[in-house]
Formats: structure tokens, sequence, C-alpha cells
């Protein structure tokens, strides 16, 4: 009768166990999911509801160089009107986990003022001027002779937050973007075009995160201002650090470049190590037995 009571207990003591670290096991995945879920749904990497789907209005010009580059936030549309053969220049920033996704749509000359066939493209490059390929998209496009516009597009691959110098990935910074035509009539040089420029960008989370980030974005002009900041304080201006001035707001995000400290694989790791300790606990459980056996005498 003690033995069968005994093992009793233990089967029940057993299935309890069992139960809640099933239950337990169940809340870590639900609580793993959900962050996972409440990351990808992040307003900052998304447009939010209220916003046209065509983009917000933007500067309505571009610029000729890269140091004439208009500043474009992503999710404006630039706009610009120029002729054909003109470089048109604008420059946005792109922070760490972000893949930029590039758009442009050329208006051309009424077909009956042309004399055929032109070829357009788009180039990016990041604040170093290292051109930086596209993943895929429609970076260069033929358009006919009686074509009305022109439709380009570039993905970007997504920004690392750090990588080697001679890696040629893209980093945290101001990317520009170049439109030109490539090919078209000589009589068709300096007709009227219209641009109109857009980049979004998907958040891509702890999938590309790494251990590491820059010092700086890579932003055209940090250099000499912190050096024209250093020949201040050398002359006896104002030498506390927080007083220097930062660089261009021009290319910088409306929330400003993300720290590089947090990821989402935070909460991965949490999460592993709470299921981990559960599973240590019933592992422990299973094999440290249901105590004394009612069958061996005392004192043995």
């Amino acid at each position: 009768m003690r033995r069968t009571h005994h093992r009793a207990n233990g089967v029940k003591h057993a299935t309890g166990v069992k139960r809640t670290f099933a239950a337990a096991l169940l809340a870590g995945l639900t609580l793993l999911t959900s962050a996972g879920a409440a990351v990808a749904d992040d307003p900052s990497a998304t447009a939010s509801p209220g916003e046209d789907d065509a983009g917000k209005s933007g500067p309505t010009e571009a610029g000729t160089t890269f140091r004439t580059a208009t500043s474009l936030q992503q999710g404006q549309r630039g706009t610009a009107e120029a002729s054909a053969g003109d470089y048109l220049y604008w420059v946005f920033p792109a922070d760490a986990g972000q893949r930029a996704t590039v758009e442009a749509t050329v208006t051309l000359p009424q077909s009956a003022t042309r004399h055929g066939a032109s070829t357009w493209q788009i180039e990016v490059y990041d604040g170093l001027r290292r051109r930086q390929a596209c993943m895929y998209g429609h970076q260069t496009r033929k358009a006919a002779a009686d074509a009305a516009t022109v439709e380009l597009s570039c993905v970007l691959r997504t920004v690392r937050a750090w990588s080697e110098p001679w890696a040629d990935d893209p980093l945290p910074g101001s990317y520009y973007v170049r439109l030109t035509v490539l090919d078209l009539p000589a009589t068709d040089l300096g007709l009227p075009v219209g641009a109109e420029m857009m980049v979004t960008s998907a958040d891509k989370g702890g999938a590309h995160d790494v251990d590491g980030a820059l010092a700086e974005p890579l932003v055209p002009g940090a250099s000499s201002v912190d050096q024209a900041s250093d020949d201040a304080s050398g002359d006896g201006g104002p030498a506390d650090g927080d007083a220097r001035p930062r660089v261009s707001l021009g290319s910088e995000p409306d929330d400003g470049w993300s720290s590089g400290w947090w990821t989402d694989r935070w909460l991965w790791t949490v999460g592993g190590g709470v299921l981990a300790a559960l599973a240590a606990v019933f592992g422990y459980s299973l094999t440290r037995g249901g105590g004394r056996p009612s069958r061996v005498p005392p004192g043995v």
C-alpha cells in the first residue's frame, strides 16, 4: 500500500512539473513572438496610416553637383524641372538596419519634339562617394521615342552599423542619388524634362546587426566642422565638448541617428536565457527522483 501510494505521488508530481514547464515554455514563446511582432510593426520603420501613399511634398529643385545636392528626407517626394543632359542630385539619410528603395520618374518632352529613344539611369553613392550597388530594380531604362515617362528604381543593401575599412558595405550617413540621361539624340539635348524622386526604407531588424558602431555617421562636412571647432577652441573659444557644432541637420533623419547599442537581439537573448533556465529546472525535477524509497529501512 505504501509503495502504491508513493508511486502515485511521484506520478502526480512529475505530471505537475511537466504541466508547469509546458505552460512556462508556451508563455516564453508567446513573449518572443509578440516582441518580434512589435519590432516589426515599429511605426518608425513604416509610414503612418495618416500619411499619403504618394509621399509628402518635398523640395521642388535638385542640385547639379555633389556639393549642391538637395536634401530629401525619406518619405518625401522631391520634384525638379531640368533640361535633358543635366545631372540632378539629391541626398538623403539612411540609418543602420534600413534597406532603402530609391524611385525616380522622368517626365519626357512631347514626342513630337523628340527625335528618338533615350536611356536614363540613377546611381547611388554613400557619404564617401563610393558607388553603391543595387540589389534589384530598374536602375537603367530605355524610353521609346513615343514614351511619356520612364520609371527607375534601385533597392540598396541593408545599412550596417559598422564594417571593416576595406569593405564596401553601406554605412549610416548621407546617400547621394544622381539622375541623368545616358544616351539620346544630340538634337534632343536641352529639351525640358521633369523629375520626381522618392526614397523609402524598410527596417530589417537584428538580422543585419553587427558588433560595433561608427563614431560619427558618414555625413560630408563632419570632419571640417570638427576641425573648425578645434581651431576655435585653440584660439580661446569655448572648449566644452558639448558646445561643439554638430553635423549639418540637412542630412540627418527627423528622429536623429540611432545609438547603435539597442537591437532586438537583446529580446531574443533574454528570452533564450529564460527558456534555458526553465529547461534546467525541468531536467532537475526529472532526475532527482521521488526521495528515499519507503522499502529501505531507516539508518541504511
